[in-house]
């Protein structure tokens, strides 16, 4: 249950954060992508924290347990989102959108494999089950960015 908690955070931040910073990377604006990744750290991770928090509520948990799983969930998404903003505003866009899906990536299979290992199923197909799911986020939103530079005009 307790991996559950940072699992949940870490998979949402890794998969919204690279779906931000691949959409709107063809505005090649940082101060966007940033804003929009702060407003998703906080604001969509509240959200998330909440809905966890009245599930488990719902589920007859302790109050000790809810707030323990909230907090976790919360800190662990906002720390990964962080991890992103930083190579956002570091790194060249081009380079940052490289590095961020390879350091998205790479906890998503690091987080699967531990997972898989520790419920005896096999480690291999988990982390090609969630990097493929991850792909097809990542295509798609650079797919829905370029329709919509290509197609709406401000």
């Amino acid at each position: 249950m307790h991996g559950a908690r940072f699992s949940f955070g870490a998979t949402a931040a890794i998969i919204t954060n690279l779906a931000i910073i691949v959409g709107l990377r063809i505005g090649n604006v940082k101060l966007t992508i940033i804003g929009a990744m702060l407003v998703i750290a906080i604001a969509d991770n509240i959200s998330d924290s909440l809905g966890i928090h009245v599930y488990q509520e719902s589920e007859g948990l302790n109050a000790k347990e809810v707030w323990f799983s909230t907090s976790t969930n919360f800190l662990t998404r906002v720390l990964v989102s962080f991890s992103f903003i930083f190579l956002v505003w570091v790194l060249p866009i081009n380079m940052a959108v490289i590095v961020s899906i390879i350091w998205g990536l790479l906890l998503l299979s690091g987080m699967s494999y531990i997972i898989a290992k520790a419920k005896g199923i096999n480690p291999a197909l988990a982390v090609l089950e969630h990097l493929a799911i991850a792909v097809v986020v990542i295509i798609a939103s650079n797919f829905l960015g370029q329709f919509i530079a290509d197609k709406v005009k401000f």
